[in-house]
């Protein structure tokens, strides 16, 4: 069972009325977004420490270079 949190923000009043108008489940709607925003920026941070680790890592010069000679060449 999940227990879950209540967020709050405010928005401006004539906004708040033109919502009303509309037949949406703003809850659902902005659990979505959020949910997605946070799937969002987790994927950035993983990419961006994965960038990080790849920056760190020392290559030889011509490694790249002889893997694709040698996988040529065994064909």
């Amino acid at each position: 069972m999940s227990v879950n949190e209540v967020v709050s923000f405010r928005i401006p009043k004539e906004l708040k009325k033109r919502m009303k108008e509309m037949n949406i489940n703003w809850s659902e709607e902005i659990r979505s977004f959020i949910e997605e925003k946070v799937r969002e920026h987790r994927r950035k941070m993983k990419l961006k420490e994965i960038n990080e680790m790849l920056r760190n890592v020392r290559t030889q010069k011509g490694r790249a270079v002889r893997y694709v000679r040698e996988d040529r060449d065994s064909n």
